[in-house]
């Protein structure tokens, strides 16, 4: 094998690896299906062709000693994905929740990316006899979530990509000097805090009223900002208690990690140096504030305290892009669905399980952007742009801007795409907005109380594609379409 050629064994290895873990997970559904009575064959069949599949990939014999590459490592990001999502649509076609493939590859699409867009019209009645199936599906975002976690700790930086490099102190991203000194340690510190989360939000919504079932559901896909509900109406369904303890664990998934483990260790000098979570803080706070007086003084909602709520609830929900729905937000004013519709191009914080731009990369723009002023004015001078009282440096600005015009051109080039497939305007937009931010609830016939089920297949293919592009950072899988990337050098 040439020295410039891709080396497949260790991408082998990974995904077998990988397959063998998801066949297991699968499983866990298992226990769901038998004490509800359900037809256990389903998913037991699904786990094992994923561990048969990954077993085959196994015997691919992986040298010792063979550096992983940045090619190979851009690979496996890629090549993992596509092997998770391929392998986890069997449940919903060996149980018949789902029978076409685009429909499947579509909704195992969204809950590992953690969008939460569904083609499922009629969840309690359609999925009323596969509780263990239902289970899949909300572990498919849990399981999506903690590979987000897995790709910034122990991938990303590696590549150089995402915003992981942007800074030296907390934010935005673990990196392998934050916590511990050794990747796989840093990795067992925000596992457990994203395991541990999990199991606390769980138990609370099991003493707020939910049943055990509904409770393990709703933990699963809150702490992964991902959004699937076992409800037709999404947290709608749900007392005003239980949608502020949401609110409350959706707004802490937007964390970074990284954050999260110096509050638990009470280092909190160290938590207030992140610009990120201080800007993140503001943004709900007015937002929040600004949607509230829209609703209220608009007359959407009467009562005060239901508009504070709806208000808070959607705002946490589309900037963590977690996705829950509490309320009809296409019926809000005009002004206040605008709020919505920038808010789906947000992000919470780099480092945590949520999708979208990430703030951090718009702090980093419009600190550039106000110094620039001064630069103009003082030509000479040297001003630098700091971000958590550390400099950043001129390659990391450069990635930035990079990041956010491709991100652009990418929306703008996918909504004319969807309009030319025969979506509205407002649709149009949307659904690629809400696609590539990895939110969930878009606008016009995607918006909150409706779902993608109507979409022709080729539009839920090119949706799950676009879905896969925002989660993994858009570089990640852009640079495999570059004839730099497959040249032998």
């Amino acid at each position: 094998m040439g020295k410039s050629m891709i080396n497949y064994r260790p991408i082998a290895r990974v995904i077998s690896i990988l397959l063998c873990i998801v066949g297991v997970m699968m499983w866990t559904g298992l226990p769901f299906s038998g004490y509800y009575g359900e037809d256990m064959l389903p998913l037991l069949l699904a786990g094992l062709t994923s561990i048969g599949a990954g077993g085959l990939f196994f015997l691919i014999k992986n040298p010792k000693g063979v550096p992983i590459r940045k090619r190979e490592g851009y690979l496996i990001v890629a090549l993992s994905w596509l092997a998770m999502v391929t392998f986890g649509m069997l449940p919903y076609l060996y149980s018949g929740l789902l029978t076409s493939v685009p429909d499947a590859l579509f909704e195992t699409v969204s809950g590992m990316t953690t969008t939460g867009a569904s083609v499922l019209t009629d969840i309690e009645q359609q999925a009323k006899d596969l509780h263990g199936i239902l289970y899949w599906r909300s572990l498919t975002q849990w399981i999506g979530g903690m590979g987000i976690i897995v790709l910034t700790v122990a991938i990303f930086p590696l590549l150089g990509i995402g915003g992981i490099e942007l800074f030296a102190a907390e934010a935005p991203g673990p990196t392998s000097d934050k916590i511990h000194p050794r990747i796989s340690e840093t990795a067992k510190r925000l596992w457990f805090i994203y395991v541990g989360l999990t199991v606390v939000l769980g138990i609370l919504l099991w003493l707020f009223g939910l049943t055990p079932f509904e409770a393990i559901n709703h933990a699963l896909t809150t702490m992964a900002t991902g959004g699937f509900s076992t409800r037709n109406a999404s947290a709608a369904a749900f007392s005003p208690s239980v949608q502020y303890l949401l609110v409350f664990f959706m707004f802490l998934a937007g964390v970074n990690y990284t954050v999260l483990y110096l509050s638990l260790k009470r280092r909190w000098t160290e938590v207030w140096t992140s610009d990120e979570l201080k800007a993140y803080i503001g943004i709900v706070v007015v937002l929040t504030m600004i949607i509230t007086a829209k609703v209220y003084l608009g007359a959407d909602v009467n009562d005060f305290e239901e508009a504070f709520r709806d208000s808070l609830f959607q705002v946490v929900s589309l900037i963590t892009t977690t996705g829950f729905v509490s309320a009809d937000y296409s019926q809000w004013t005009t002004s206040a669905q605008l709020i919505i519709f920038v808010l789906l191009f947000l992000g919470a914080c780099a480092g945590s399980t949520s999708g979208g731009i990430k703030l951090v990369r718009h702090l980093v723009f419009f600190k550039n952007s106000y110094l620039e002023f001064k630069r103009i004015l003082h030509p000479s001078a040297i001003v630098p742009l700091r971000i958590n009282r550390e400099v950043v440096p001129g390659k990391v600005i450069t990635h930035v801007f990079n990041f956010l015009l491709l991100y652009l051109m990418l929306f703008v080039v996918g909504s004319v795409i969807l309009a030319m497939m025969g979506l509205d305007f407002m649709t149009a937009i949307g659904a690629m907005a809400t696609s590539l931010g990895n939110v969930g609830p878009g606008l016009g016939d995607v918006g909150p109380v409706d779902n993608f089920a109507w979409l022709p297949a080729h539009v839920k293919i090119f949706l799950s594609f676009i879905m896969l592009v925002g989660r993994l950072e858009i570089f990640t899988v852009l640079v495999l379409f570059t004839p730099y990337f497959w040249r032998v050098n």
